[in-house]
């Protein structure tokens, strides 16, 4: 990955908010920093020409946050909060908020239907392995911000303790009543679900956090080839959020890390629950090659088919399995076009 191409394209952003539309996230940064890790850093600019018509300006500040309990998961604070982040990352290293703000945040991982914790994922993954600069370090402001605005918990979470596999777990956890609605409507009806407590539970614990994490990412990107059609937008975060997760693990202390797979594999659970249909479907042929899986999602051109290519080809280089690649040409199929 270059410098230069990701860098002008989070000074780009910069100057949008969050959410456009009400409540709908901004996926921007996000994309770019995976067009970027994939090798198609020169097609960021052209394809933000198309997704930055859609997108709103930045919020305001309407004043300083003096109780930061009493602000978190305050949508109408979006504009304090981002000034907040923006300040601290002023004053401090990077590392040092993150180590901070982490565990404060991640308990309301469910922010903005874990767009959250999504964007600080990538953002962390650039400064940790192409090193920091400026617009880097604005990125992660912005996407603490977002996230400490839109904080929200997992209804019920329950942390893992049982002697199932990630792929076992995955398809055992109980569907919501009611899969109708958004996002919010349908966590709310989680702690009304019989067993889902004990379905979060259900799934083998492990001392190797990022092990764990990976399996998790494994299983919902196998599950999103076979039961994508539920909501083929939706349960991409299913594989995304956990992801996001993983990647922040190696710049966290140690005593964060079980916390944070808890709280992960509780919103990925979450996902499912809400969208994954009952019956599964046969996966489409998968592409040749993991770069033929990319290129299929860069010219596809929508956010979330380049997000889930962006996960799947980790799942890919993990485990070989092409079923991974498969999620990717599914993804494709099944969301319409940018």
């Amino acid at each position: 990955m270059t410098h230069a191409g990701l860098d002008d394209a989070y000074d780009r952003l910069r100057s949008t908010g969050p959410e456009f539309d009400g409540w709908l996230s901004n996926h921007g940064p996000m994309a770019a920093e995976a067009l970027a890790r994939h090798g198609h850093e020169d097609r960021i600019s052209a394809w933000l020409d198309g997704y930055c018509r859609r997108l709103e300006g930045a919020p305001g500040r309407s004043g300083r946050i003096d109780d930061w309990r009493a602000a978190l998961g305050d949508p109408q604070r979006l504009g304090d909060w981002l000034g907040w982040f923006e300040e601290e990352l002023r004053e401090h290293p990077w590392t040092h908020v993150l180590h901070t703000w982490w565990p404060r945040l991640v308990p309301g991982i469910a922010a903005g239907a874990t767009h959250g914790v999504i964007r600080v994922g990538h953002a962390v993954r650039v400064l940790r392995d192409e090193g920091e600069t400026p617009a880097r370090v604005a990125e992660l402001a912005q996407g603490l911000g977002y996230w400490a605005a839109r904080w929200q918990p997992v209804p019920g979470a329950a942390s893992p303790g049982g002697p199932l596999s990630a792929n076992a777990a995955v398809a055992a956890v109980p569907s919501i009543p009611h899969q109708v609605g958004g996002i919010g409507s349908r966590l709310a009806q989680l702690e009304h679900v019989d067993g889902w407590a004990e379905a979060q539970r259900a799934i083998a614990a492990s001392s190797d956090g990022e092990r764990f994490l990976r399996d998790v990412v494994n299983a919902a990107v196998r599950r999103y080839a076979t039961h994508a059609h539920g909501n083929p937008v939706m349960l991409v975060h299913a594989a995304t959020a956990p992801n996001a997760v993983l990647r922040v693990l190696p710049s966290l202390p140690g005593d964060q890390w079980a916390a944070s797979a808890a709280a992960a594999w509780s919103a990925s659970a979450a996902i499912h629950a809400a969208y994954s249909p009952a019956t599964g479907a046969a996966p489409p042929t998968p592409p040749a090659t993991a770069a033929d899986a990319f290129d299929r999602a860069t010219q596809h051109g929508d956010e979330h088919v380049i997000k889930l290519a962006d996960t799947a080809l980790d799942t890919y280089s993990w485990t070989g399995d092409d079923l991974a690649l498969a999620a990717v040409e599914r993804a494709a199929r099944l969301v319409d076009p940018a």
